[in-house]
């Protein structure tokens, strides 16, 4: 009878302990993965019950909870939801969460570790129940003016203030409104959802961080000069070979200069004019001195290959890390070939070389507020790298400063101020519109914004544009809103 018993015993512990486990396993280990499923809507739902934090530029709010007399009491709402929709993202019953919505979705929602004396201080005092507020580093001026000065055109703008990684502005386009999103009418959401997944123009792409990447074209010849006078391998006056026209190397491909002829109209041709005046062939030469492993090292130094977080996270910017032919490393040494890019990545570059070689962690968050909107926590600036000294970005800074004045990039001037500033058409399939880059900072001397701009499909003028037409008057009143808030 006892051994009966015993049996009996040890098979009842073992089922306990089963079920033990596979609790454990279910509320501990796989809770993260569980709360995240997008077929889990019930923590969604319960999440309507109670107050979410609003999402703030300055002391604005430009996405916010405000009651309603449904089941689920409370709506997200966004003001100038197309403005801001590249950040903010968007938060829906059944459609998932992106952006900054869902980044800092544990902050807004409350149930972040550091909202818990918030949360037990609300129960005491018989409070509702509110989650945090995020201020966003976002400048609306700044926004604005690079939302209107992109205008209709497919593209991205990403302005930062390189001493410190603030990003003032952020804005992709075509955009939408995330009202459109947000309603508890489940019917009405799915069918505004699948009408932005179908447009062709595809607005829910955010093309400043993630999306389809671009070749950076002349934009790169920045991180190509840079790499080059870093690892000593050349100064602003090195010269190379000036040829009209230049064969890949193991191949029967010829490529120009983007005017055609020669670079300047030398048989040689430094650095420092090759860069100015946006030459193609001079960085090819000078890319097969340098070699892929040395491009690929400086590339990752300033970034590529690694998703930067913001906290969005971006797609990585891609330069190859298996073995290229010679052919393809001079391709890539003017930003072209295999080698892809974010605007984000392209404004990192940048705002590198505007801030003394020092590339500061990009951000969009300001500081976190408590439901009182008390500080709760606030940014503070972070090293990202120090991808080559300020020896080497002063010169690539002087460089840049000759595009804008006299070079390929002079749509870019502004009266009375030094902008350091480098364009970039990048070709695509033959027969599709360039895409067409401008990259700089400004006060040169002084710098309070670094800015990239990308506009796709030619600016509307298919492969008859170049980024100074295109991309650099935007930039410029990106710029100059910087320069007179």
């Amino acid at each position: 009878m006892n051994r009966e018993l015993r049996r009996v015993s040890l098979v009842v512990l073992a089922m306990f302990a089963a079920l033990f486990v596979s609790s454990s396993v279910i509320q501990v280990i796989a809770e993260p993965e569980l709360t995240d499923n997008p077929l889990n809507v019930r923590t969604l739902y319960a999440s309507y019950d109670e107050q979410r934090g609003p999402i703030l530029v300055g002391d604005t709010a430009i996405a916010q909870s405000v009651p309603v007399d449904d089941e689920y009491n409370y709506q997200r709402v966004y003001e100038q939801g197309e403005l801001y929709a590249a950040i903010t993202g968007y938060y829906t019953l059944n459609q998932g969460v992106t952006g900054i919505e869902a980044s800092l979705n544990d902050e807004l929602a409350g149930t972040s570790g550091d909202a818990f004396l918030s949360r037990l201080n609300a129960i005491f005092t018989g409070q509702e129940p509110q989650g945090n507020a995020v201020r966003l580093t976002i400048d609306p001026v700044v926004q604005q003016a690079a939302f209107d000065a992109l205008g209709d055109q497919q593209g991205a703008v990403v302005a930062v203030e390189p001493a410190t990684g603030r990003i003032l502005a952020l804005v992709s386009k075509p955009s939408f409104d995330p009202n459109a999103l947000a309603g508890h009418e489940t019917g009405q959401v799915i069918a505004a959802y699948d009408q932005l997944v179908d447009d062709p123009a595809d607005p829910l792409a955010n093309r400043a961080i993630a999306g389809d990447l671009y070749p950076p074209a002349s934009t790169f010849k920045v991180l190509m000069a840079a790499a080059l006078i870093d690892s000593g391998q050349a100064t602003a006056d090195t010269t190379v070979p000036n040829p009209p026209a230049l064969t890949l190397t193991g191949t029967q491909t010829t490529i120009t200069n983007s005017e055609g002829g020669n670079c300047g109209g030398t048989e040689q041709v430094s650095l420092a004019d090759a860069l100015r005046l946006s030459c193609n062939i001079p960085f090819a030469e000078f890319g097969e001195q340098l070699g892929q492993q040395t491009i690929r090292e400086y590339a990752e130094r300033f970034g590529y290959n690694s998703s930067v977080e913001i906290p969005l996270a971006s797609t990585p910017s891609r330069y190859p890390v298996e073995a290229e032919s010679t052919d393809r490393v001079q391709l890539s040494a003017f930003g072209q070939g295999a080698v892809d890019a974010t605007p984000l990545q392209v404004a990192m570059t940048t705002m590198a070389i505007a801030n003394d070689g020092v590339l500061m962690q990009p951000t969009l968050v300001d500081s976190v507020l408590r439901p009182d909107l008390s500080e709760l926590s606030s940014f503070e600036p972070q090293e990202y790298g120090r991808p080559v000294s300020a020896e080497t970005a002063d010169a690539v800074t002087r460089m840049m400063i000759s595009s804008v004045e006299n070079g390929a990039a002079t749509n870019a001037r502004i009266s009375g101020i030094d902008v350091a500033g480098k364009t970039g058409t990048a070709e695509n399939a033959p027969g599709d519109p360039y895409t067409l880059w401008f990259t700089g900072f400004a006060p040169a001397d002084d710098p309070r914004v670094a800015v990239a701009v990308v506009v796709e499909n030619g600016g509307g003028r298919g492969d008859e544009a170049f980024g100074n037409q295109v991309a650099a008057p935007i930039a410029r009143d990106v710029i100059e809103a910087v320069l007179t808030r």
